[in-house]
């Protein structure tokens, strides 16, 4: 029989590594918040030296990606997990409006993902990431949604509504992770996107179509 060597140590040792650095940055950045965190402080936190932390990382800014990755990845997984299970295309995005509120309450996706994130990745990179994440989501929410009805909606329109709700969730978490009071405002929220969800399915259940978009014309 031959022998499958596993994971030589260094590259464990380097696994590690890396994992102790994003540990700890995760924590001090949610915490502190990027711009209140030091190098000095998230090596001596993940008791790594600071050549350690630039053999992987070429700064702070490439290593709180890293955190962002892994935080915005984890809330994701959170949703789907709510959505498990789920087979009634209204209820199941009722849950996933409700899993994702309590993801944006959670301090670290509050602090990293939110209320960093933009500043840190630039705008454009921050939406690239959370597209990444969280739009299929959306999108496969608003397809099951739409078409629990007697409407018929093409590709693009589908991605016309998932564009809106996504911004709406993006709106809304923003809001919720900066309220005083985010648990009154999350609920707040619920009430306004489940009241939207509400007449969504009042004008399936009565039939009523969608009107064609106007065409455009042509010069």
């Amino acid at each position: 029989m031959s022998h499958v060597p596993g994971p030589s140590r260094r590259a464990q040792y380097s696994a590690s590594t890396r994992r102790a650095l994003v540990d700890a940055a995760e924590r001090l950045f949610a915490e502190h918040g990027y711009a209140a965190t030091s190098l000095d402080a998230i090596v001596a936190g993940a008791d790594v030296t600071k050549g350690a932390l630039y053999h992987h990382y070429s700064g702070k800014q490439a290593l709180f990606e890293a955190v962002f990755e892994k935080v915005e990845a984890a809330g994701a997984r959170q949703v789907q997990v709510a959505l498990e299970g789920q087979r009634d295309p209204w209820e199941k995005a009722v849950a996933g409006l409700r899993a994702f509120l309590e993801v944006v309450r959670q301090p670290s996706y509050s602090r990293i993902v939110v209320q960093d994130g933009p500043s840190v990745l630039g705008h454009e990179r921050f939406r690239e990431q959370e597209e990444r994440s969280t739009f299929t989501t959306v999108l496969d929410l608003v397809r099951a949604v739409l078409g629990s009805g007697s409407w018929t909606v093409d590709a693009e329109m589908e991605h016309t509504f998932a564009r809106i709700f996504f911004g709406a969730m993006s709106s809304a978490g923003a809001a919720v992770s900066t309220a005083e009071d985010a648990d009154a405002e999350a609920a707040r929220v619920e009430i306004a996107i489940g009241f939207i969800l509400s007449g969504l399915r009042a004008l399936s259940d009565q039939g009523a179509q969608l009107p064609e978009p106007p065409e455009t014309p042509t010069s």
